[in-house]
């Protein structure tokens, strides 16, 4: 059976649920309806879904929160799109700061929201150029860490796992696939969103700067990750095919 793509909803007003779930149900889509953080959780809880549509500004735990909780539990590979009625480019750094994977402000037509659901998912699905050949590891160790192409997610020497949002696996994973190639924020923002980039040219800079936090990199001396001034970044270790430990 063809699979069909299952949004959850979350925002406190009960028109926008509606009117959202209507419209993605008449695309297509599967969608369910939350109307706040414990709702969602109690669904998420017995539920696997595609993305979540998660709005900032709600009462008790508002969207921030939720994606920073989401960003570290068992759903922290999920897409989510963050909508607010809050334009200021802060709030929209903040947000990916939290790891959302895009950002719409209100008011938005249905047919945008639809849109952009889409070029989350292409985004999340697509695989770098060199992925086919580097896949097979599946661990991929650089310098003191390994990564999990399978479960998406970073190792450390004790073999801890440190979670990564969709966004920071999918630009981890095209530095990994060009190593020691310096690689300008357009080529990052292509490789990384595809056709559908339409990002703010700072939300790599955001994104560099949440991995090099996540790989322990020094922002003035990274080993890991390291600007090249008027150019863009260089992944600058070498990347290795790793045995997993039993």
């Amino acid at each position: 059976m063809e699979h069909v793509d299952h949004i959850l909803i979350v925002d406190d007003d009960r028109e926008i649920r509606e009117l959202v779930s209507s419209y993605l149900k008449k695309n297509g889509l599967r969608a369910t309806a939350a109307a706040d953080g414990r709702q969602m959780r109690s669904f998420l809880d017995a539920n696997a879904v595609d993305l979540i549509v998660l709005d900032v500004m709600m009462p008790g735990d508002d969207g921030l929160v939720l994606c920073r909780e989401l960003r570290v539990g068992k759903h922290k590979a999920t897409p989510i799109l963050m909508l607010t009625a809050r334009s200021d480019e802060m709030d929209r750094i903040i947000g990916l700061e939290m790891g959302a994977d895009d950002y719409l402000p209100k008011p938005f037509a249905a047919r945008e929201l639809l849109a952009r659901i889409k070029a989350v998912l292409r985004r999340t699905r697509m695989l770098p150029p060199n992925l086919q050949i580097s896949e097979a590891g599946q661990l991929l160790a650089f310098g003191e860490w390994r990564l999990d192409t399978v479960g998406r997610h970073l190792l450390d020497r004790e073999g801890t796992e440190i979670a990564l949002s969709g966004a920071e696996y999918r630009l981890l994973r095209v530095f990994i696939d060009h190593p020691q190639r310096v690689l300008s924020r357009d080529q990052l923002l292509n490789l990384t969103q595809g056709r559908d980039a339409d990002l703010f040219d700072r939300s790599i800079d955001l994104l560099v700067s949440r991995l090099r936090q996540r790989l322990g990199d020094a922002a003035r001396e990274p080993v890991y990750i390291k600007t090249v001034r008027s150019e863009g970044y260089v992944f600058a270790v070498p990347i290795e095919i790793a045995e997993p430990k039993l």
